[in-house]
């Protein structure tokens, strides 16, 4: 199929309207005025993304007190050893003045009698944040970047080995527009979706991390030649039952506790049989799963606040995030002293924001191919960012972007591209319009039930075993092999097209990564039941990158790597 292909030019490309991308659009035109800077979103930039709802909590912030060492310290713990320290050094340094200068655009902040922020937990802070998309978009606008709304990124734009600009689907008119750009820095988020929810029917789709996110980002990564990493720490929230609401505000603001159906408190029974002082997050999220296995389950939080305005407070604090967890509590009912709230899990999703997972960044998030930068979730090695850390790397990229523009390191993209890199733009955005047999919600679905059953799902506690892992490798590549069926009719049908099509090929990378750490290293999040313990030689990065076969080739990097390191190095996994 044929279509007329838009082409836009400017300097610096940012895909994606969220945390991130905003950040990156805005500090790319502050440092550097001169630059044409175009920010293309999926959505619109006002309400798009992970912040959609609103936020009521900075998660990454150093209070009074709090170094950046104890904060690097507890990311390195939490994260069970891997991580990049100079990433989430550079982040601790940084993450209170984005907050701040998101405070000087307009987020509310509450503040004590003595100015300082509210705390909601040991390294976070309370915020008012139902409008901080609006709020970042307003800036984004009044900064004088571009803004390009409801366009689907496709594929990556690479000239001479090097990322010049990307190509995307029209959301509403299913026509591809090519922007060509010198340097191009992703912020599109993670992937959700790759696995099936505990939810069926029409809340089939229902889950905590933002379903729109489809590993785009991801997927063009690596179809470019990027380096990716530790997808196998993958994120496994402990959410609220139906809603998949955060429990965070529960437990930290108003005291809320894990209990087993037998009214028993068990985190510490754990802790003890694992020989630590406290549970890591994967640790708790292993212990509520065991105690499920038992028979002990369903595990409930029992709220510690009370008084005549807890309930109020409870659901203020919901209002500003979760919405639909309101409703059902109106519906239902809460009591907020001493009620018990049923949780559940989530996902699993793979996202660098809570974990580590995503491309391979330098310190100036400058991935491992020319022209290309990262920031937010879309990026690896930095676990526990959050928002707050996601400004940061934003404003990071940004300024490295800029910078090897000014240097001549990037130059014009010029006309001409890979000729393979357009071929498979225009049939990754345009699958046959008739003829095609394979519609693109059965083979989201397929896909949810291989990663389901196979790459430790739900439905198996999220357990993995290396024989049900090459089981998943063989159903997905059999999979991928059929999406040259998918059938696109209308706009909408061709962007489910695109989106299953990335979230395959991130599939098959993420199952690459759990295949090749033979141990268990986030018991929960990357429970290895033919592996069930940490073994040293694994104290390291798993990496990846694409090859022209079409093949996920696995490698390890060590803990204390050089910035970002040449695309071909690092040891081999094991076979």
């Amino acid at each position: 199929m044929k279509t007329h292909v838009d082409v836009l030019d400017t300097d610096l490309l940012v895909v994606g309207g969220g945390a991130a991308g905003c950040a990156a659009a805005v500090e790319a035109r502050e440092v550097a005025p001169h630059l044409d800077v175009t920010l293309v979103d999926k959505a619109h930039v006002s309400r798009s993304g992970c912040l959609a709802m609103g936020l009521n909590a900075i998660n990454a912030y150093l209070p009074e007190g709090v170094a950046v060492d104890d904060y690097v310290a507890s990311v390195r713990r939490d994260a069970h050893g891997v991580m990049r320290e100079d990433l989430v050094r550079s982040l601790a340094e940084q993450i209170n003045g984005a907050t701040h200068r998101v405070e000087s655009w307009g987020l509310p902040i509450p503040r004590d009698g003595r100015g300082r922020p509210l705390p909601k937990g040991p390294r976070s802070i309370q915020i008012f944040g139902e409008s901080l998309k609006p709020i970042l978009a307003r800036r984004v606008r009044g900064c004088g970047a571009r803004v390009v709304h409801r366009h689907a990124l496709v594929d990556l734009r690479v000239r001479d080995g090097a990322v010049r600009g990307a190509y995307f689907l029209g959301v509403r008119t299913g026509e591809l527009l090519e922007v060509r750009a010198r340097a191009v820095i992703l912020a599109t988020g993670g992937a959700a979706g790759l696995y099936r929810t505990p939810n069926r029917g029409d809340a089939r789709n229902r889950m905590w991390y933002c379903p729109f996110n489809t590993g785009a980002g991801y997927a063009a990564a690596l179809r470019a030649g990027a380096e990716l990493t530790t997808l196998e720490m993958r994120f496994v929230p402990t959410r609220i039952l139906h809603t998949a609401a955060p429990t965070g505000t529960l437990a930290q603001t108003f005291g809320g506790r894990e209990e087993n159906l037998l009214g028993e408190r068990f985190h510490d029974r754990y802790a003890r049989a694992w020989n630590t002082d406290r549970l890591t997050t994967p640790q708790r999220l292993r212990a509520l799963l065991e105690e499920c296995k038992a028979g002990r389950g369903p595990v409930v939080l029992r709220l510690g606040q009370t008084g005549a305005g807890g309930r109020d407070d409870v659901l203020g604090a919901y209002l500003d995030m979760t919405p639909a967890q309101v409703a059902l509590w109106a519906a239902e009912g809460l009591d907020a002293g001493g009620a018990t709230v049923t949780i559940s899990t989530s996902g699993p999703y793979i996202l660098g924001g809570h974990t580590g997972s995503g491309l391979w960044v330098d310190g100036g998030r400058r991935a491992t191919v020319p022209g290309l930068y990262a920031a937010g979730d879309v990026t690896g090695g930095a676990p526990k960012k959050y928002v707050s850390g996601a400004w940061v790397e934003g404003f990071i990229a940004a300024r490295s972007a800029a910078a090897d523009i000014a240097a001549g390191a990037l130059p014009l993209p010029g006309p001409r591209v890979d000729a393979q890199t357009e071929e498979r733009a225009r049939a990754l955005g345009q699958p046959a319009a008739r003829g095609g047999a394979l519609d693109p919600t059965d083979a989201t679905e397929r896909l949810q039930r291989v990663m389901d059953e196979w790459a430790g799902g739900h439905s198996t506690f999220y357990e993995l075993h290396g024989r049900r892992l090459a089981k998943a490798r063989a159903e997905l590549e059999a999979l991928e092999g059929d999406l040259a069926e998918l059938c696109g009719r209308d706009p909408h049908q061709r962007l489910l097209a695109a989106e299953v099509r990335d979230r395959v090929l991130t599939a098959r990378a993420v199952v690459a990564h759990l295949e090749a750490r033979e141990e268990t290293r986030w018991p929960g999040y990357q429970t290895r039941l033919d592996h069930p313990e940490p073994r040293d030689e694994w104290r390291c990065f798993v990496n990846s990158r694409y090859t022209p076969d079409g093949r996920i080739h696995t490698f390890r990097r060590p803990l204390r790597p050089s910035p970002a390191g040449p695309a071909t190095g690092g040891a081999p996994c094991p076979p």
